[in-house]
């Protein structure tokens, strides 16, 4: 989220030249509702984009532009259905807020008074209650959801099966409720919760509560029986044949599919759920100067302060969803009753979200209540800076990478993602910011009262033909010196570039088509004694440092290295990756055949001297192949694509995977 704000003011320069102005003028609501979703799908280079605006309990309007598939003569209808991604946490919290009303849970009581097998390695886990599992200030590290995304259209066991299993062997990156940053794990928790205390399970709870009293026939779960096809097509990259339905085992996580239509009509009941409106970020660290910032957490709700109406007293609640094939955007105005939904195939849930806001403010124009959308940064003089600040130069880090932060004597302060050597510049004001030349972008080095030192932004970024996005969060911790031990550095050293491919994902698992099956070790984007922001604390352990709120510190985990058989191996959040120098060149010959061997899921080969041949391969039932180029990028899928012959690239890679005993026939000519 973080890295495509900052590119939001190139988008506005591409966007100012390449997107007609004209619709601003136009008065009709829908014809400035299918602009909005045509500059989404421009910006984000979407499929298609599908949306609806409800009010007061009854559908304004919806569309649609694109195209259902890339290669079918099919025409895409409002009746289509979309993965909606993370929304789906909304229908978790509002399933939870029904179970309060009905006195079966209480949000301030330990997650363990309702799932009394849940254990961590963490004592403070005791701590955890079912109120943080919502607002995101569990703790937890993330998401240890292994296999939870498949592209094959049908689901595996129970999802949640392996998740208290996982969770019983980790730490918390925080204390309980000492602040809230985006949390997957902590929605599907809640999941759990809502299951034990009912007695159905989650795809039940939502039509027994939800989608039979509406009248919502187009909100379904992977569980349900209907047809996939009416799933809009989905793709990855440039790719022209699509994949199969996407599916998504976590649901109140992320699983849940619908239309617009059901999505905005929920939002108008979601308006009416008071317990799930509050300032629940506030209640842990969080920047003072945070308004209008994209994430001001609700229970369920990214935002319950949406700018641009947030400057305007409008309360606008908001939530995003991004599965890896499909984008949601929600937008809910409660003191109108109003509620849009855009959602798209391909595309970034960023640019839906703002589409829905657009489509909102034309609305609330046209019954007389105007929106003022433009906003900056106050004025700041350049000033003298106090000397004491270059202590606060140094390295910043998130969970993902680390930022390299200059602080002069003169008040000249530099910011570069490290290693990239394109740094941002900006001046000391008298206000104690730094600012660019322009004013455009504001800078704040904030120690907290936890000791640590936060690098903090505001931004306001226009998008022409949407809205204005704001960000004013803090967006990474300052990474103190760090010396590990002479064996612990010395063990980390030898594996400078080594490679890891991952052994335990399900052949239908998506992770196998965006190539997220491999791992490398690298120090050179990283500071001394560090791996990104994880410090190496053991010759086999890497653990992270960073306590971001909002996303700087989401999906953190342990890196752990450990030993099989000679072998050396990766565990990251509870998926293992085996070391790539064990893997062997495939057979050359004219036959062969592989055979999942139990305690793997997956087998694989580089592709050596059988590179430039053709591979047939006879698939067996419960199996699929994947095949890679020298960077690691799928260029033939069995399960994907129904891909049975293939020429194996120089220096790739090929992995069968499958149940064990498995057995795949494998040709070269």
């Amino acid at each position: 989220m973080k890295k495509l704000q900052s590119k939001c003011l190139i988008f506005c320069l591409i966007a100012a030249l390449l997107l007609p102005t004209a619709y601003a003028q136009e008065s009709s609501l829908e014809t400035s509702a299918q602009a909005a979703a045509q500059t989404a799908m421009a910006y984000s280079e979407a499929v298609s984009v599908q949306y609806a605006l409800w009010q007061d309990g009854e559908a304004v309007l919806s569309g649609h532009v694109g195209v259902y598939s890339k290669t079918e003569n099919t025409a895409l209808t409002d009746d289509h259905l979309y993965g909606i991604g993370s929304i789906s946490k909304v229908y978790t919290a509002a399933a939870m807020s029904e179970l309060v009303t009905q006195g079966k849970v209480d949000l301030d009581k330990p997650v363990t008074t309702y799932l009394p097998d849940f254990k961590m390695a963490d004592p403070r886990y005791k701590d955890i209650t079912v109120r943080m599992l919502l607002n995101h200030s569990s703790g937890l590290m993330g998401s240890a959801g292994g296999n939870s995304f498949q592209f094959n259209g049908q689901v595996l066991d129970y999802p949640l099966d392996h998740l208290l299993e996982r969770l019983s062997t980790q730490t918390l990156q925080a204390a309980p409720g000492a602040y809230s940053v985006y949390s997957n794990d902590s929605f599907s928790l809640a999941q759990l919760v809502i299951e034990r205390v009912s007695g159905m399970d989650f795809t039940q709870v939502l039509h027994k509560y939800f989608t039979e009293p509406m009248e919502l026939e187009n909100t379904l779960t992977p569980w349900d029986s209907f047809d996939r096809d009416r799933l809009a097509r989905t793709y990855l990259g440039a790719e022209t044949r699509h994949t199969p339905a996407e599916t998504l085992a976590v649901l109140g996580t992320g699983g849940i599919y619908a239309n617009a239509n059901d999505l905005a009509q929920f939002g108008i009941h979601l308006s009416c759920i008071d317990r799930l409106m509050g300032d629940e970020y506030a209640s842990g660290m969080w920047p003072e100067d945070s308004e209008g910032d994209a994430l001001a957490y609700g229970l369920g709700w990214d935002s319950v302060h949406m700018f641009p109406f947030s400057q305007n007293g409008i309360q606008a609640l908001v939530k995003g969803g991004d599965t890896l094939a499909y984008h949601a955007g929600l937008v809910v105005l409660p003191e109108y009753n109003m509620s849009c939904a855009v959602l798209s195939s391909g595309g970034n849930s960023i640019m839906n979200e703002l589409a829905a806001a657009r489509i909102l403010i034309d609305a609330l124009k046209e019954q007389g209540v105007e929106i003022k959308e433009d906003a900056a940064l106050d004025k700041a003089e350049f000033a003298a800076m106090p000397e004491e600040l270059t202590k606060l130069s140094g390295m910043y880090g998130t969970s993902t990478l680390v930022y390299q932060v200059g602080v002069e004597k003169d008040g000249s302060f530099s910011l570069e993602i490290f290693g990239s050597g394109k740094p941002l510049t900006a001046k000391y004001c008298a206000d104690g910011s730094f600012r660019d030349e322009e004013n455009s972008m504001l800078f704040r080095l904030i120690p907290e009262e936890n000791g640590q030192v936060y690098l903090y932004q505001k931004v306001y970024s226009p998008l022409p033909g949407l809205t204005t996005m704001c960000n004013a969060s803090y967006v990474a911790q300052r990474l103190p010196e760090y010396t590990p031990d002479a064996a612990t550095q010395a063990a980390w050293t030898a594996r400078e570039g080594k490679g890891y491919v991952q052994i335990d994902e399900h052949y239908s698992s998506a992770l196998y088509g965006l190539s997220g099956v491999y791992a490398s070790v690298s120090f050179a984007t990283s500071p001394s004694g560090y791996m990104i922001s994880n410090q190496l604390t053991g010759p086999d352990e890497a653990t992270p440092f960073v306590q971001i709120p909002g996303v700087g510190s989401r999906d953190s985990s342990v890196i752990e290295c450990y030993d099989k058989d000679g072998v050396e191996y990766l565990r990251i959040n509870g998926c293992n990756y085996m070391d790539a120098e064990y893997v062997n060149d495939i057979y050359p010959g004219s036959a062969s055949r592989c055979t999942i061997q139990p305690g793997e899921s997956a087998h694989w080969y580089w592709t050596g001297d059988a590179a430039g041949k053709t591979m047939t391969v006879q698939v067996p039932e419960k199996g699929g192949f994947y095949v890679y180029d020298a960077a690691m990028q799928l260029v033939a899928s069995s399960w994907l694509y129904g891909d049975t012959s293939v020429v194996l690239p120089q220096d790739g890679a090929v992995v069968f995977a499958g149940d064990v005993g498995q057995a795949f026939h494998i040709t070269l000519k």
